[in-house]
């Protein structure tokens, strides 16, 4: 009696969430703008530009840095044809779990939904590596105190985990106003760029056809340029949009989802294409010659926006472009720590992984356990970093070693599972719902989507001694993400044969209100 009643659980496609027995999130929590504002801050337009801009121009493909940014707007939003087709189908805070879990079954979505959590976890954790570098250089500069780079990172989770703790739309209002202030910075940039008499605007930048031309070896006065890997910048350009695949994860505490979650994916795609596009055009342009934009990212990439944000507007500017890179870093640990409290809580209210994290405030609303337990996660994934490698070398340790190598091993897992999810499309339209949707979301757009992911996790893979992954954890990130994934999927297959009426409702607890 109790297998058929385990077989018949099986055999349903999803569940009602508000007929479990679930703390529920706080529905109709926020609009358009507030989910916009939950999932733009995590792509964090002042960190991408930033940081990937001179990286991705001196290390990859130099002036054809824009055009790897219009090639990522266009696989991103084909990506998205898909992706929005599933939103307006299914609304779960499980996003990625729920919809792979849907389209490629359970034990698949058991993998994905523990790769997802710890793929946001580890991308709080990575951002306090930056917030830390950041603050420490600017505490130095600015009161001439070195305070060791782990109390930075200390404060900002600690303060992360004090505001997500909290109703879902104190974020949206503490990211919005973070988000508003990095795009207006980095716009006044721009004006300062094409109004600079020194700048050199060039279309050919815009060439998506010669993305693929690298930097050529060559010496620029006293200094040496090493030849660069095109794929270098187009792999940077690409995880400049890291974040906006979050819009699913807020579809129960959006007011209208079937409507919102499509929308904002679409918004946010296309929206940051056209602003990164336009910004690292001006970047590059504001240097009078290639040969200077190239000393300038290969030698003194943090200053790479500052300086000429200095000269063509002022020296306020570049002290307020300082700054808010510190809120840009911020506002982007705290969308992931947001993301990851809710892919927590939604393995745990389906007692799959940890009932307790599926917990909410009963006041707030808030996934408060999810939350504070990804708080003390990113306390530890920060402090074994400080404990093996020390804390009194902010450059080594908080920005090549935290920052770089757990975004890369972030962004591997997320790559891997949006290469998942465009297949879980395909099954999933084909399987349950034939017809409802056309060829080109139900089939082409994902397809194409696939593709382009795992020639990403390819790129990936084989420049990571380029992207400084040839240390001890560096180099193994690809078998760390493999044993993240496999992990996953066994979890499900044991649950299948230990605990089969909860297995069947792994990732498939859906929000229909």
């Amino acid at each position: 009696m109790a297998q058929s009643s385990a077989e018949a659980l099986e055999a349903q496609e999803s569940f009602e969430v508000h007929k479990e027995k679930v703390d529920l999130l706080h529905s109709k929590a926020v609009g358009l703008l507030g989910v916009l504002f939950l999932t733009v801050t995590g792509a964090a337009p002042m960190s991408a530009m930033l940081g990937n801009v001179p990286f991705g121009a001196g290390f990859g493909n130099g002036i054809y840095i824009p055009a790897a940014f219009l090639l990522a707007t266009i696989v991103l939003t084909i990506f998205s044809v898909g992706y929005a087709a599933m939103a307006q189908k299914v609304s779960s805070v499980g996003g990625f779990y729920s919809y792979i879990s849907l389209g490629l079954g359970r034990d698949m979505g058991m993998a994905a939904g523990m790769a997802s959590f710890i793929s946001y976890s580890v991308f709080e954790a990575s951002l306090c590596g930056l917030f830390a570098y950041f603050g420490n250089a600017w505490v130095q500069t600015h009161l001439g105190y070195n305070i060791p780079w782990i109390w930075f990172a200390v404060f900002m989770i600690a303060l992360i985990s004090l505001l997500a703790y909290r109703d879902v739309q104190l974020s949206a209002k503490v990211l919005g106003v973070a988000l508003i202030l990095e795009v207006i910075m980095l716009l006044i940039f721009d004006a300062g760029a094409i109004a600079s008499s020194t700048s050199k605007f060039n279309l050919e930048a815009l060439n998506v056809l010669h993305v693929n031309t690298p930097v050529a070896a060559q010496k620029v006065g006293d200094v040496d340029i090493a030849a660069g890997a095109a794929a270098v910048g187009i792999f940077m350009a690409f995880w400049s949009w890291v974040g906006f695949e979050m819009a699913p994860n807020y579809a129960e505490e959006s007011r209208d989802p079937k409507h919102i979650i499509p929308r904002s994916l679409y918004y946010s795609v296309i929206g940051l294409g056209l602003f990164y596009i336009f910004t690292s055009w001006c970047a590059i342009s504001a240097y009078p010659t290639e040969g200077d934009m190239l000393v300038k990212a290969v030698k003194d990439s943090g200053n790479f926006f500052l300086t000429p944000i200095g000269q063509n507007v002022g020296s306020w500017a570049e002290e307020l472009m300082s700054i808010l890179i510190l809120t840009s870093s911020f506002a982007c640990g705290m969308a992931f720590h947001n993301t990851a409290a809710r892919y927590a809580y939604s393995l745990g209210r389906e007692g799959v992984f940890l009932r307790f994290l599926g917990k909410t405030h009963p006041t707030f609303k808030s996934p408060y356990t999810a939350s504070l337990t990804q708080s003390v996660l990113a306390l530890i994934w920060v402090g074994l970093f400080a404990y093996f490698l020390g804390t009194d070398d902010p450059n080594a340790q908080a920005y090549v070693a935290i920052y770089t190598m757990l975004a890369i091993l972030g962004t591997m897992l997320l790559l891997i599972l949006q290469a998942f999810v465009s297949i879980a499309i395909i099954v999933y339209f084909r399987q349950n719902h034939p017809g409802e949707v056309g060829i080109i979301p139900g089939l082409i757009a994902p397809v194409i989507a696939f593709v382009s992911q795992v020639y990403l996790v390819y790129l990936l893979v084989v420049n990571l001694e380029t992207f400084g992954g040839s240390g001890s954890f560096g180099s193994n990130i690809p078998a760390i993400a493999l044993a993240i994934i496999v992990w996953g999927f066994i979890w499900g297959v044991v649950l299948r044969f230990t605990a089969p009426q909860i297995h069947a409702k792994i990732g498939r607890l859906v929000f229909n209100e």
